[in-house]
């Protein structure tokens, strides 16, 4: 709580702040809600600490045994850094931090409430998150997709994919583990090799609508606010969306209603 203090002071008191965030890709996305907030009335500069250990298994996680390795650094660097509220980026290497998102991991609740809200209870701000925040120009060379990402966490166990085969125009955005256990379900599935997160949301804002489980894709449908189907998972349901053209669904009667 001291330290929650603290961080308040820091921001009635400062004009320059400076974030750290050590966590999976998905929860630096979110916080950027705050960040974006702050912004309007100071600087922002946000630090990332890659190879930080998990200290649990995780299934097919990116980044192996660590919450963010240098190579998953590398591909958001230029999606955050064309964000016009963040003045600065970079490697967390023991520079002065004001506001520590990693504090949610040690507080004393259940994490599994909204995972978009988890930056709010740090620094006491709660920004309008049915609006984006993250700004894109859309592809310009493939657009009108139906954006596809499904990982390999997180699935729902009463969901299948097969019925999307009988449309066109399918892009799968993930890596290409999650594209061949897809492309069972959904035969003529196309797949594209993202180079970066940035291209990655440029493809979903230009999508004719994104359909995805908790994952990168579906945070960054969310940041941009392009048409979206959440796969609701029933074991860990932190993932939530907001706004409009938004849909979750736990059962497939649904799904195929709202596809």
């Amino acid at each position: 709580e001291q330290q929650i203090n603290q961080i308040q002071k820091k921001i009635d008191n400062q004009k320059k702040l400076s974030f750290l965030h050590s966590g999976h890709i998905g929860d630096i996305i979110n916080v950027l809600p705050v960040i974006k907030e702050l912004a309007r009335t100071h600087v922002c500069e946000l630090l990332i600490n890659i190879n930080k250990p998990l200290g649990v298994y995780h299934h097919a996680h990116q980044a192996g045994n660590f919450f963010l390795n240098k190579k998953i650094y590398k591909m958001l660097l230029p999606l955050f850094s064309s964000q016009k509220y963040i003045n600065n980026v970079d490697i967390y290497s023991n520079q002065n931090i004001d506001i520590n998102f990693d504090l949610i991991r040690e507080l004393p609740i259940n994490i599994l409430f909204d995972n978009l809200r988890y930056g709010f209870q740090i620094a006491g701000v709660q920004p309008d998150i049915s609006k984006a925040y993250i700004d894109v120009e859309p592809h310009k060379t493939i657009k009108n997709k139906i954006v596809v990402l499904r990982s390999l966490r997180y699935q729902n166990q009463f969901i299948n994919y097969e019925f999307i085969q009988n449309y066109e125009d399918i892009l799968f955005v993930g890596t290409k583990d999650e594209y061949s256990e897809l492309k069972k379900e959904i035969k003529n599935l196309e797949f594209h090799d993202c180079k970066d997160f940035l291209e990655m949301t440029q493809i979903i804002k230009a999508g004719r609508f994104f359909v995805g489980n908790s994952s990168v894709g579906i945070d960054l449908a969310e940041a941009v606010k392009t048409p979206r189907l959440l796969e609701a998972c029933p074991g860990f349901p932190a993932r939530q969306i907001h706004g409009i053209d938004a849909y979750d669904f736990y059962f497939q009667s649904h799904f195929e209603k709202f596809f």
